[in-house]
């Protein structure tokens, strides 16, 4: 299932035009035509992204993101004013209502479609990271601290990459009354401070005159350090096509130039923030959780996790209608090794076959060592089909390579796969395991280091 869109409008033409212009681009969309009932409908099922107009009789929209923002059951939705209102004080409003982004009347397909995009890949992330620090907490590994006491809005470190000196000036001026903010023209200095120096947001202009803005953000999507830093684009008419490109390679945002001032200082304002909540999330999972309940010998999380994490995702499965699909994996003969070549060998065994069995898990998918030999990736939004593809892999990765366990020695392995896929709201996560475990030992009495799906 595709990102889920809500749109808010009391007139019925403008809520059809949106609804078509997002269905076409396969987004599953929720409606509703004042304010009281999009709180109610965000309070009671999964919203990725609201669209809210701002203009409403009773409650205006900026009432609507006060309430969304101000719960900590809501706040982490991603809210688009949707306004035939241009100037400036109101956009200062909205942002003061914790509006995450604006969308001006009549609206535009491109900007319409890449920042709903850009915003639901980002809440559907940030919501399993939720998932699993609300596990930890279950748990009680977390600390008490509220997702909304680190949305503050400190000054944040800003770097700007452009070489148009007009342009530059007038950014900086901007930036620098309220961040930290520093010029560099040249792109390959940009990168080295980047990997250097920690900061929130990297604002590049798309043209530069001397280098290629989309490279440079190639480049900063590939170095671990910035992987998860914000991009901020600004652009000239006319290089929509290259935008698209920026886009899909991982830009957050855009603007287009000549930068408007308070434009400017919203989107960093949003970029910032959403950084720090995403920082926040992934310091809760690597404090609380993976340094607590992980395998000592392989970094995989362990069994007491995955058993209270793949109940969590059962129960989002139920609210959302979304797949999910488990996958055991078991090292064949692996009582052999120990007895043959000892239990160190059999410790880089496993070292090894964990490293293999993690490529095949993507950011959202978690996995295991169960115990032994004996290892299991949960996979969200994965059906029977696809669950298979990954288990074929996971087995060819294991067979294709030998392992070595010595100077000068390497031995094979192979492994053999059971899959199991969650069949609706009946199911639970201890049939779905069992199903899993059961459709291993099938591939084990078929002869080893195959996959095997369950027949339900």
């Amino acid at each position: 299932m595709t990102a889920r869109v809500l749109i808010v409008d009391d007139i019925l033409a403008n809520i059809r035009l949106l609804q078509a212009r997002l269905e076409s681009e396969y987004f599953d969309v929720v409606t509703a035509t004042n304010g009281p009932d999009a709180l109610a409908i965000c309070e009671r099922e999964r919203v990725d992204v609201v669209l809210l107009d701002v203009m409403m009789p009773g409650m205006d929209g900026f009432e609507v993101c006060r309430r969304l923002k101000a719960s900590t059951q809501t706040l982490h939705i991603p809210v688009v004013m949707v306004t035939a209102l241009d100037q400036a004080a109101d956009k200062i409003q909205g942002l003061d209502s914790g509006a995450d982004d604006f969308l001006t009347k009549p609206v535009d397909d491109i900007a319409l479609v890449t920042r709903v995009k850009s915003l639901a890949r980002l809440k559907m992330l940030n919501d399993e990271m939720l998932m699993r620090v609300s596990t930890s907490r279950q748990m009680g590994l977390s600390d008490e601290e509220t997702v909304a006491g680190i949305l503050g809005d400190r000054p944040g470190r800003v770097l700007v990459v452009d070489d148009h000196p007009r342009s530059s000036s007038r950014v900086m001026s901007a930036l620098v009354k309220v961040h930290d903010a520093y010029i560099e023209p040249e792109p390959q200095l940009a990168l080295a401070h980047l990997a250097e120096q920690p900061f929130d947001l990297v604002v590049v202009a798309l043209r530069l005159e001397n280098s290629d803005g989309l490279r440079f953000c190639s480049q900063v999507r590939s170095l671990d350090r910035t992987r998860h830093l914000p991009i901020l684009m600004m652009v000239d008419t006319g290089d929509e096509a290259r935008l698209l490109r920026g886009l899909d390679m991982g830009v957050n945002d855009y603007l287009m130039r000549p930068v408007d001032r308070h434009e400017l200082l919203a989107r960093v304002r949003t970029q910032i923030r959403r950084k720090r909540f995403s920082d926040y999330l992934r310091n809760q999972i690597r404090e609380s959780v993976e340094l607590s309940i992980t395998d000592p010998l392989t970094g995989l999380h362990n069994r007491r996790y995955m058993e209270r994490h793949l109940k969590t995702l059962i129960a989002d499965a139920k609210r959302s209608g979304r797949s999910l699909s488990v996958l055991i994996a078991d090292i064949d003969h692996f009582k052999a090794v120990n007895d043959t070549y000892g239990h160190d060998a059999g410790d880089l065994v496993l070292k090894e076959f964990s490293d293999r069995f993690r490529r095949y898990t993507r950011g959202v998918d978690l996995a295991c060592r169960l115990g032994g030999e004996e290892f299991l990736i949960i996979m969200p939004d994965t059906d029977k089909g696809l669950a298979r593809q990954v288990g074929e892999r996971v087995r060819e990765c294991v067979a294709s390579q030998p392992f070595r366990i010595a100077p000068g020695q390497e031995i094979p392995v192979t492994a053999s796969v059971g899959l199991a896929t969650w069949e609706g709201e009946l199911d639970t996560s201890e049939a779905l395991f069992k199903r899993a475990d059961n459709a291993l030992y099938a591939a084990k009495r078929a002869g080893r280091n195959q996959v095997v799906a369950d027949a339900a």
